[in-house]
Formats: structure tokens, sequence, C-alpha cells
């Protein structure tokens, strides 16, 4: 089939490399968000996908908005059969869905009907989940509501983050984006609609949903840390400061700490929750680089009964 491949960050990369290597399918472009401010200097950088995309040939288009006429237009040109989807980032209006006779089919790191919307994996770990996925589908008007195609699961590690469990996914769902186009094309793979239950929604997570409660328990202190990891990044205040929390472990034999109270040692920081403490491994101070929570601990000399987030 021709496609045009829709994505913007990292994660989606892997998907279009998949495409380009199956040999099968003609890549014809490439959709992706407007290049966007980045680094300290703030210049314009274009996304990863479109840096794969250039480094291969393929044409890159980047409407500021996917209902442009300049942009729909285009698309019509090209005369896709299929849109491959991986994180793109905008609403695809009804005006844009109609142009490809089978479809934009996207790939979403979940299985549906679980954690529908911006941030399934983050969710699926910060909830607990023992296990997730990835899910083919064909997109339609409703938040990630349409008829799926197929699904790879994934084990969620105990000490994974949302970076860790990610990187797996996009690899796995690379493999399952690549045989739902296979499918479709040869006319074996029939979508099919989605359960009425079991709907779960995963909004983004901001800043301010990421400060830690230490009155919860330990573990799922554990779990918004992994979830938060690396973005947005975990958080809580210490001397009227915020301090990011990159890297934590539950330390059961510890229940001496009130929640938030410090207690540290030559090499160890422990903080307690509402159940017994963590462990805090790596930190990251406002303004400074990551580092080790001993070593914070020392340069800031904390003292006895101090406490996080107060």
């Amino acid at each position: 089939m021709k496609l045009v491949f829709a994505g913007t960050p990292e994660v989606a990369v892997p998907a279009l490399d998949a495409l380009i290597a199956s040999g099968r399918h003609e890549v014809a472009a490439v959709v992706t968000r407007p290049d966007a401010p980045a680094g300290r200097g703030r210049r314009l950088v274009a996304s990863p996908v479109a840096e794969r995309a250039e480094e291969a040939g393929i044409e890159v288009l980047k409407p500021v908005k996917p209902r442009d006429e300049d942009f729909l237009a285009r698309l019509r040109e090209i005369g896709p059969d299929a849109c491959p989807v991986v994180a793109y980032g905008a609403l695809l209006p009804r005006v844009a869905l109609d142009v490809p006779a089978l479809g934009w089919v996207n790939l979403h790191f979940s299985l549906l009907p679980a954690w529908r919307g911006a941030a399934p994996v983050q969710h699926a770990i910060m909830a607990g989940d023992e296990i997730t996925g990835a899910s083919t589908f064909l997109i339609e008007e409703g938040l990630d509501s349409g008829p799926v195609y197929g699904t790879v699961t994934e084990e969620i590690r105990r000490t994974d983050t949302s970076g860790d469990l990610l990187t797996r996914l996009a690899f796995a769902g690379a493999g399952l984006l690549v045989a739902t186009m296979d499918g479709i094309e040869d006319g074996t793979l029939k979508a099919v609609p989605q359960p009425a239950d079991g709907i779960t929604l995963a909004p983004k997570i901001t800043v301010e949903n990421a400060h830690v409660d230490w009155s919860a328990p330990a573990l799922r202190v554990d779990r918004m840390v992994r979830g938060c990891t690396p973005a947005p990044g975990a958080w809580t205040a210490f001397r009227g400061e915020r301090l990011k929390l990159i890297h934590a472990t539950p330390v059961p034999e510890r229940t001496d700490l009130a929640p938030g109270e410090l207690s540290v040692g030559k090499n160890n920081v422990y903080a307690g929750t509402g159940s017994y403490a963590v462990e805090l491994l790596w930190v990251q101070a406002q303004g400074k680089k990551p580092m080790r929570a001993a070593d914070w601990a020392r340069g800031v000399r904390i003292a006895s009964g101090e406490r996080l987030g107060a």
C-alpha cells in the first residue's frame, strides 16, 4: 500500500523504521508537528520523526493544524491507501480522516479500551497494573474509541519507569503496526469494536499531577515516581523549593518514619510514607543536575526531624 505516516516523538521512530524496512509498503510522506523551540537557546528543532524521514529521503509535511487547506490538498494529491499513526499529537478532523480509503490506523500503547488518552503508559504504572500492551485501531472522531485490529501484551516489571516500558512497547508495537498494515492490505484482518466495559481514561499528566503525597502508602509513592519518570517528573517540596524524585525504592523494614520525615545515613536517605519508608536513590534539586540522594543530603545538611512536602 501507499502510506502516509503520522508521528512526532522519538517513541514513534521505531514504527516508521519498521514500515520503511518492511519492503511491502511505500511510505510516501510523513506528517509531523511543526518544529518547536528546544534547548537553552530555544532554537527551532525538527521532531525526531521529521529528522528520521529526512534521513530516509521521505517528504515531510508539518501542518500547524491538520485541517489546513494546503496540507489537505497535498494529502489528497499523494493519495495514500492508509495512514498509520503513532503519537502524532494533534486531533484529526473528519475532512482529513476521509482522505485515505482504508483510514488512519493508530498504534496506541495500552490494551484498549483500557487507558484511552494521552498518557496510557504512565497511568498503567501508577495504577499498579501488572500487564499492559499496545493496540492498533481504526481512528474515528471519538477518543481512542475506534475498532481494534490487533494487540500485543507486555509485562510491567517491578522497577519499570514509564520511559523503560514505553521503549519496549515502541518496538513491540512497531511489529504490530506492520502486521496490521499487511493484514489490511490482503484482507485477512478486520477491526473489532471495543467492548463497552473496562474503559479507563489516561489524560496527560501535568507537573501539578506529579506532586507526591507522602501520606500515601509506599507502593503508591513508588508507582508515582516510576510512572512520572522521565516526564513530567515526580516532585516534592523541600525548604520551599521543588525537589524532583528520579529513583526511589520501597523499604518495608523501615516503619519508624512519619510521612515525609527524612532519615539520613552515611550512604542512604529514607523518607517516610503512609505505610513504610522509601529509600531515595536519585534526586534533582531545583536548578541543579540529577545526583545521588546521599550526595544531595550531605550538601544540604538535613537536620533531624526535617520533612519533605512541608
